[in-house]
């Protein structure tokens, strides 16, 4: 296997986290209708991936545990840090450095982390 095409993630309320992704962290619908997911586009619809209803049963599942995004961004890791946090957007830490450039890590409503990078 050689390039990852889609990933999806599974959130308790499709409604609520839709509104996380599009109002505080700024993605965009991709305008696939589907009434037990929303899929997104970001960075000028270059990446893809949706939100979902449960394929099974979530009670007492913690969902974001070990799973992490990571979108590469065009603005910088200042401005967008400032942007999600006035939108009060849970951040996992400060801006890190790493072997592949600077990262901000938020939080969705299910605990998935959502990696932002600005890259070297």
């Amino acid at each position: 296997m050689r390039k990852l095409v889609f990933a999806s993630l599974q959130v308790r309320d499709l409604e609520a986290s839709k509104a996380f992704y599009t109002e505080k962290l700024g993605f965009e619908e991709a305008g696939i209708p589907n009434p037990q997911a929303c899929v997104f586009k970001y960075n000028k619809g270059e990446a893809s991936f949706a939100i979902r209803t449960p394929l099974a049963n979530l009670d007492g599942k913690e969902l974001g545990v070990g799973a992490s995004l990571w979108f590469e961004m065009e603005e910088t890791i200042e401005a967008l840090q400032t942007r999600l946090i006035e939108k009060q957007v849970t951040l996992s830490g400060p801006v890190q450095e790493t072997p592949f450039g600077r990262i901000l890590v938020a939080r969705d409503p299910d605990g998935y982390n959502i990696t932002f990078l600005e890259a070297r």
